[in-house]
């Protein structure tokens, strides 16, 4: 059994549509796979009913793009099992998606100050499938320019850097707490899972996100290297959390080489997911 609980669509930032993603997990014998874009629930229903017909099981979720406010580094939240379109995920997410779309604009506009040949309606076309437009989609503009030849290289750290200089087309967007990210999921009946805390060291976090009530931590990631691997095993030891494993699946907007079920959720973890799902939904709702 092949289970990949971390993956992406055209609904957020991955360069391939829902079809075509389930197409892919299903060509590499993926068994259960979660479709977690960022930021949204769009688009869950039409992978749960195409998962249908594949005998794919798909589970709605969710990544949240938050911020540790407290030690000024960024956080992503997965929610497993969220009830699509849920008022919480809704009212919490909704904004940050016109942010980011109104910074993405803004970023082009700086770019073409700074003489790049790019424009805005070029960007949009790529991302009119999803929510809006991502630094992904800029970045291939700039590709089929002949600017660079890949996503995350020199050109990607030098417009959108935000250490100091600043990058050309740096533009700041305020992410979501943390916390709020990891109630709203328990809110839509989902099992909140802290994502990758390898990319942007979030293991001093974790007591803190306990109590608040993650249930879970990302240990098999591409981004996880075997050290960062076995801190999130040693605090899902010591704070009873469910271990999750996931490829974060992008297309042709990743860095990693990851595909669906290139990095998986073992069988007992699966198992305890779903037993902690039942039980955040008799906690958050009462049934």
């Amino acid at each position: 059994m092949t289970i990949d609980l971390h993956c992406h669509t055209n609904v957020s930032d991955n360069s391939f549509s829902i079809e075509e993603v389930l197409h892919i997990a299903k060509r590499n014998h993926v068994d259960h796979l979660a479709i977690t874009d960022h930021d949204t629930t769009i688009g869950l229903h039409q992978a749960m009913n195409l998962g249908k017909s594949k005998d794919l099981d798909i589970i709605p979720g969710i990544e949240i793009s938050a911020y540790d406010f407290l030690r000024d580094r960024r956080a992503h939240i997965l929610g497993l099992y969220i009830k699509p379109g849920h008022p919480a995920l809704e009212e919490l997410c909704q904004p940050l998606r016109e942010a980011r779309q109104n910074a993405s604009q803004e970023m082009v506009e700086k770019l073409i100050q700074a003489g790049y040949e790019i424009e805005w309606d070029e960007v949009s076309k790529l991302a009119e499938a999803g929510t809006g437009v991502f630094k992904q989609h800029i970045m291939h503009v700039l590709i089929k320019k002949g600017y660079t030849n890949s996503i995350y290289g020199d050109l990607y750290k030098k417009i959108f850097s935000r250490g100091e200089p600043k990058g050309v087309a740096f533009v700041p967007i305020r992410y979501l707490e943390a916390i709020d990210a990891i109630q709203a999921i328990r809110e839509a009946g989902g099992v909140p899972v802290l994502a990758h805390p390898g990319q942007f060291d979030n293991f001093p976090a974790v007591p803190d996100w306990v109590r608040a009530g993650l249930e879970g931590i990302e240990v098999h990631h591409p981004l996880n290297n075997e050290q960062a691997e076995k801190k999130a095993q040693d605090l899902a030891g010591k704070y009873h959390l469910i271990q999750t494993g996931g490829s974060d699946f992008h297309g042709f907007y990743t860095d990693t080489g990851s595909v669906p079920g290139s990095r998986i959720t073992e069988p007992a973890w699966f198992e305890a997911v779903k037993l902690r799902r039942d039980l955040v939904r008799v906690t958050e709702w009462g049934s």
